[in-house]
């Protein structure tokens, strides 16, 4: 019968958050890039082009099908392959960290991409010429009416988004990083396989306070939006 310890749990706690701001390191740079992409996916869809359309959706059908886990063996062991094949580089050396970033950010801006996506369509269409007739350009009838629109529409399935993600980024000790999942698995081998589920217990309930303090965070701009909004 499997002994189990709660006491170990709070003691486990102080090693694993030291590898905290690594995991939210990456899932910042993540969001922040894979938006940017993400938006790029979503404009190429919506822009009318016909060409851009399909390479959109082609990746966006491709990646979302892709399961985290393989995407990430394909970056870590494939990109440097293929690039020193190509080009002639040699990324071997490369931090692991740069290659869950770049696994991550492919991942990201795909789901993402269909976020932004259905938040456009759902403006209705009359806001677009409305903001026209009264003499904003293009750029500033999308920034000062349609942006602030689509992201209260979009807001909770963002925060789906990065939830997933942040769930996704706990696979990147597979590949030897020491993120919070890989300082978990690195305390359990020193601790010869004694106190997993301890550990995993403690693993978990960081990834529970971060899920928690999203959930918060998006019910607040949530309330503060539709204030604002009435």
């Amino acid at each position: 019968m499997v002994s189990y310890n709660p006491s170990y749990v709070l003691s486990f706690l102080p090693g694993l958050l030291s590898a905290l701001p690594l995991t939210l390191f990456i899932v910042v740079f993540t969001i922040t890039v894979g938006s940017l992409f993400g938006g790029a996916l979503s404009w190429a869809q919506l822009s009318g082009d016909k060409v851009l359309n399909a390479i959109a959706k082609a990746y966006i059908f491709i990646v979302r099908c892709t399961p985290p886990i393989v995407m990430l063996f394909m970056v870590f062991y494939g990109l440097p392959e293929f690039l020193k094949w190509w080009l002639g580089i040699d990324i071997n050396s490369w931090s692991r960290t740069v290659f869950v970033i770049i696994a991550m950010i492919l991942l990201f801006a795909a789901s993402i991409s269909e976020v932004f996506k259905s938040a456009f369509e759902a403006i209705p269409k009359g806001q677009l010429e409305a903001g026209l007739s009264i003499g904003l350009t293009g750029f500033q009838t999308f920034l000062r009416i349609l942006l602030p629109q689509g992201f209260r529409i979009a807001l909770p399935n963002i925060t789906n988004a990065i939830l997933n993600l942040l769930k996704d980024t706990a696979l990147a000790y597979t590949i030897g990083l020491a993120d919070v999942m890989g300082a978990g698995n690195l305390l359990i081998g020193r601790n010869l396989g004694n106190y997993s589920l301890e550990t995993y217990t403690a693993v978990a309930i960081i990834y529970w306070v971060l899920a928690l303090l999203l959930s918060l965070l998006d019910h607040t701009l949530e309330k503060s939006l539709d204030y604002n909004r009435n």
